[in-house]
């Protein structure tokens, strides 16, 4: 087996991805699954993944005791986002309904002309862009 560039352990078609902290893991896997048009590749309880192939990338949703969903924008004392997705579209308006009808909402705070903030099922911002470069 080759290895791969990067990481010396790692060899091709080892998987990678992202993990993020949520009340309801399913529930958040779902919306993403949806959102993305991936595929809910594992789901146990605590625990559950969407896949943008089989070799991924995937982004696996964890139980979280005591979640905090992050302030946007971020306030001094509450809990900070960590990190946040960006989504390229082709048509901002409609990128915004497609994800406010799966559960998503408008974040208050509007940055960017080009770009819409919202908020996750748990919280969690992430940005729609429209890049017309």
């Amino acid at each position: 087996m080759r290895q791969a560039a990067g990481m010396k352990s790692r060899t091709d078609g080892m998987w990678w991805g992202t993990a993020i902290e949520a009340p309801d893991p399913s529930g958040l896997a779902r919306f993403y699954a949806e959102l993305l048009g991936w595929h809910l590749g594992h789901e146990e309880p605590g625990t559950a993944i969407v896949a943008a192939s089989p070799q991924g990338p995937f982004f696996v949703f964890q139980q979280a005791e005591g979640y905090r969903a992050p302030v946007w924008p971020p306030v001094d004392g509450e809990q900070r986002p960590m990190m946040h997705f960006d989504f390229q579209v082709g048509d901002l308006d409609s990128a915004v309904a497609e994800a406010v009808a799966l559960g998503a909402t408008m974040a208050d705070d509007q940055p960017q002309e080009n770009v819409r903030v919202l908020l996750d099922l748990a919280g969690h911002p992430f940005c729609l862009c429209l890049d017309e470069g």
